[in-house]
C-alpha cells in the first residue's frame, strides 16, 4: 500500500504563516482584547502588594476598601475581556477551519482515482476525520492559547523584573530545566506522532476492509486470520502511543517539578532584600504573586504545546493530501481529433508486481459495441481501467481520437469516457442528489426518464419522488437496485465511450437481461465496451475479445468464433447449457 505524502515542517509553518495572513484582521482583535485582559490581570498582585505596604504604614480602612474596589474592578475587567477575546478567538478558529475542510474536500475530490486506491481508505478516512478535527482542535484553541500564554507570561515575568531586577532573576529559576525538557521533547515528539497518526491509518483500514468483506471472511472461514491480523495493528497503534505516553510522562513530570523553584527562590531573595531596605514587603508579596499567577498561563502554554505537537503532525497530513500531483495534461499536446479508441502495445503492471497485461493491440470505432470475456484474472478489469485513462500502461499507448487518454483535461475525459463497474455508492441525500452528481443541469423529467430506461421499478414505490432520502437512517437501497442508480447516472451523464466492467453483475438474470435491453435503445450511437461474464452480453456485442492472461487470444464477432471452435466456443457452450439448464 502506497500511503500519501506527508508535508515537511517548512510547508506546515507556510501554511499556517497562509491562514493567519487570510485573518489577519480576526487575529489582530483577539491579541489585541487578550493582551488587555493580560494588562488588566496584573494590576490585582500590584494592588494587593500595594495594600500589605499601606497597611504597613497605617493607612486607614477607606484606603484598603478604595484598593480592594479597584482589585475587584480589575478582575472584573480581565474576565469580560478574556469572554470577549474567547468569543473572537472561537469565530476564527471556525472560520479557518472551514475553510480548512473546503480545501481539503477540494484536493481529495481533485486526487487521481488510482492514487486513491493504491492509498486505501483508511488513509484518507483518518485524514478527513481525525486529523480535520485535530487541526481544528489547534487552530481553535491550541494556536491562540499559546499565543496569549506566552504574552502573560512576558508581561508577569516583566513586572516581577521591575519590582526589582534581582527579584527578576530570582523568577527565572526554573526556566533552565524547563527549557531543557521542552527542546528534548520537540525533537521527539513530531515524528511519534505522525507515527501514531499513521498506525491508527493502518488499524481503520483493517478495520473497514474486515467490515466490508464480512460476508467473504465468513466464507472463506478467514475469521481466525483477520482477528490476528487486526490485533496485530492493534499491537502497533497502542506501542505508536505508549512512545508518545513516555514522552509526555518525562515531560509533565520535569515541568511540574520546576513549577516551585522561582516561588522558594523570590521569597528566599526577597527575604535577604528586605532585610537590607532594598525592597518594601509589598513588593516581594507582589513577585510571589505574579509568580504564582504565572504558573496558570504557564501550565497552559506547556500543555497546549503538547497538543501542538499532535496538531501540526495532523496538519502535515492534512496537507500532504494536496501534495499529490493532479490530473493535469501536458499543456502542448495536440488536440484530439476523432472518437476511435486504440490500444498499441498495451503492458501493465500494478506497483511492484508482475505484468498483468501483455502487449495488448486492439482498435474500437466510434458506435461500436466490443465485449471483453474471459476467465478470472485475466485482466479484463485492468484493461477496462485503461480503456478509461484511470491507469497509464507501463508501456505502449491507450488513445481515443489521435491522442493518449491520460493526457486528455480530466473533465474532458469524463465527459467522453465513463466507466461503470461492479462496485456502487448511494450517497447520503436525496435521489435527486445522487443523479445531478452525473447531470447537474438534468430536469427532473430527464432523471425519472434515465431511472425509467434502466428498469428501475421500485422509484415509483418511493414516498417522495426525487425528494427521497436516501443511506443511513434514511432508504436503503439494495445491491441491485444502487446499481441501477448508478446505471441512471450513466443515462444522465450521455458519454460518447462507455465503458461496462461487469456493470449489471448485481442484478438476477432476468432484470440483469431487462436492464440490458433497455438500455441497448440509449447506448445506440456510442462506444459501448462491455465487460462480460454474461456471455447474452458477448452475444448481442458487434464484436467479441477474449482475453486470457493478460493477452488477446481471439477477436471477431460472436458466430464467427463459435464457428471456429476456440477458446470463446468453449465458453459459449459451457454458459449456454448452464443457461439452459436454469
Amino acid at each position: 500500500m502506497n500511503r500519501l505524502p506527508v508535508a515537511d515542517r517548512g510547508t506546515v509553518r507556510r501554511a499556517l504563516r497562509d491562514m493567519i495572513s487570510r485573518h489577519r484582521r480576526a487575529v489582530g482583535v483577539v491579541l489585541v482584547l487578550h493582551g488587555a485582559a493580560a494588562l488588566a490581570g496584573l494590576a490585582p498582585p500590584w494592588l494587593l502588594g500595594t495594600i500589605v505596604d499601606r497597611v504597613t504604614a497605617g493607612a486607614t480602612v477607606a484606603t484598603v476598601d478604595r484598593l480592594a474596589l479597584a482589585i475587584a474592578g480589575c478582575v472584573l475587567a480581565s474576565a469580560l475581556l478574556s469572554r470577549f477575546a474567547q468569543y473572537a478567538g472561537h469565530r476564527f478558529g471556525e472560520r479557518a477551519v472551514a475553510e480548512l475542510r473546503e480545501q481539503f474536500v477540494t484536493r481529495t475530490l481533485g486526487l487521481p482515482v488510482s492514487v486513491v486506491e493504491r492509498a486505501g481508505s483508511g488513509d484518507l478516512a483518518t485524514r478527513s476525520s481525525v486529523d480535520v478535527a485535530t487541526v481544528g482542535t489547534t487552530v481553535r484553541d491550541v494556536v491562540p492559547t499559546i499565543v496569549i500564554a506566552t504574552v502573560q507570561l512576558t508581561l508577569l515575568f516583566g513586572a516581577v523584573f521591575l519590582l526589582h531586577p534581582l527579584l527578576g532573576l530570582a523568577a527565572l529559576a526554573g526556566l533552565p530545566s524547563i527549557v531543557a525538557v521542552t527542546r528534548w521533547y520537540l525533537r521527539r515528539a513530531s515524528s511519534a506522532y505522525l507515527r501514531e497518526g499513521a498506525e491508527s491509518a493502518e488499524l481503520t483500514e483493517t478495520l473497514t476492509t474486515t467490515a466490508e468483506g464480512a460476508r467473504t471472511v465468513e466464507a472463506l472461514r478467514l475469521t481466525d486470520e483477520r482477528v490476528r491480523h487486526g490485533t496485530t495493528r492493534v499491537t502497533r497503534v497502542w506501542q505508536a502511543r505508549r512512545a508518545t505516553l513516555a514522552l509526555r510522562t518525562v515531560f509533565f513530570s520535569v515541568v511540574e517539578a520546576s513549577y516551585p523553584l522561582p516561588v522558594a527562590m523570590v521569597l528566599l531573595v526577597g527575604g535577604y532584600l528586605l532585610s537590607r531596605d532594598m525592597v518594601s514587603l509589598g513588593a516581594v508579596v507582589a513577585a510571589a504573586l505574579y509568580l504564582q499567577q504565572a504558573i496558570e498561563p504557564l501550565d497552559r502554554l506547556l500543555q497546549w504545546t503538547e497538543q501542538a505537537q499532535r496538531g501540526f503532525a495532523s496538519f502535515a497530513r492534512v496537507l500532504g493530501v494536496g501534495l499529490v500531483p493532479p490530473e493535469e495534461p501536458p499543456g502542448t499536446t495536440a488536440p484530439s481529433r476523432g472518437q476511435r479508441l486504440v490500444v498499441r502495445g498495451a503492458r501493465f503492471s500494478y506497483a511492484g508486481g508482475h505484468d498483468v497485461l501483455h502487449g495488448i493491440d486492439l482498435e474500437v470505432q466510434p458506435g461500436e459495441r466490443l465485449a471483453v470475456v474471459g476467465p478470472s484474472g485475466a485482466g479484463k478489469s485492468t484493461l477496462a481501467r485503461l480503456l478509461a485513462g484511470i491507469d497509464a500502461p507501463r508501456r505502449g499507448v491507450v488513445s481515443i481520437g489521435g491522442r493518449p487518454v491520460t493526457d486528455l483535461d480530466p473533465a474532458e475525459r469524463r465527459r467522453r469516457i465513463a466507466l461503470v463497474t461492479q462496485e456502487h455508492h448511494v450517497f447520503i441525500g436525496t435521489v435527486r442528489d445522487n443523479l445531478s452528481f452525473a447531470a447537474p443541469d438534468a430536469t427532473d423529467e430527464q432523471m425519472r426518464a434515465a431511472l425509467a430506461t434502466v428498469g428501475a421499478d421500485w422509484y415509483a414505490e418511493l414516498p417522495d419522488g426525487l425528494d427521497t432520502a436516501l443511506g443511513d437512517g434514511a432508504r436503503q437501497l439494495g445491491a441491485a437496485e444502487a446499481q441501477q442508480l448508478a446505471l441512471a447516472r450513466l443515462v444522465l451523464a450521455d458519454p460518447h465511450t462507455l465503458i461496462l466492467d461487469e456493470a449489471t453483475a448485481a442484478l438476477d438474470p432476468s432484470t440483469a437481461r431487462r436492464t440490458e435491453r433497455a438500455l441497448a435503445a440509449v447506448l445506440v450511437g456510442r462506444t459501448v465496451i462491455a465487460i462480460a461474464h454474461r456471455l447474452n452480453t458477448a452475444h448481442d456485442a458487434d464484436r467479441v475479445a477474449v482475453l486470457a492472461d493478460g493477452r488477446i487470444t481471439e477477436i471477431g464477432s460472436h458466430d464467427d468464433l463459435v464457428a471456429a471452435d476456440g477458446a470463446y466456443a468453449a465458453l459459449w457452450h459451457s454458459w449456454h447449457g448452464q443457461a439452459d439448464e436454469r
